[in-house]
């Protein structure tokens, strides 16, 4: 059963809204440089979630924030906008549909980053889960 506790329910919907993101914005970068429509989505993504914070009352002055917290997200930070900018190049250029699978090939990234950094330890049942992502990334970027 999907709960708004469970972690399931939150990555369904964070798959379907990046599903929504890839297809609203291979159509709103027509004729729009990708550098340029990523800044506009990221200033839009700044208000709305700034919004969303402070009505949420969520708001707490980031000076508080332990030095190694704020390095780690401002790090995560500039990997999203690294990431964002590619994705945008790659929507330009590429179908959308070939574009986010392959995106998505930060899962198996993620899965091999959190065992050497974190210590996770994917059980066998979910590493062939990550491979099968994996072979699904390679047909896709296979030349016909």
């Amino acid at each position: 059963m999907l709960a708004a506790n469970n972690w399931f329910f939150w990555a369904a919907l964070s798959a379907c809204f990046a599903a929504l993101t890839a297809i609203f914005a291979k159509i709103g970068i027509q004729g729009v440089d990708s550098d340029f429509a990523t800044l506009i989505r990221t200033v839009v993504i700044v208000f709305v979630l700034a919004a969303f914070v402070w009505a949420a009352g969520k708001w707490t002055d980031p000076r508080t924030l332990p030095p190694r917290t704020l390095l780690f997200l401002s790090l995560s930070a500039l990997a999203t906008g690294a990431s964002w900018v590619c994705y945008f190049r790659a929507l330009q250029i590429g179908d959308a549909s070939k574009v986010a699978p392959v995106d998505k090939f930060s899962l198996v990234l993620v899965a091999v980053f959190a065992f050497m950094f974190l210590g996770e330890r994917p059980s066998v049942r979910e590493w062939i889960g990550i491979g099968l992502v994996a072979g699904g990334v390679l047909v896709l970027a296979i030349k016909r």
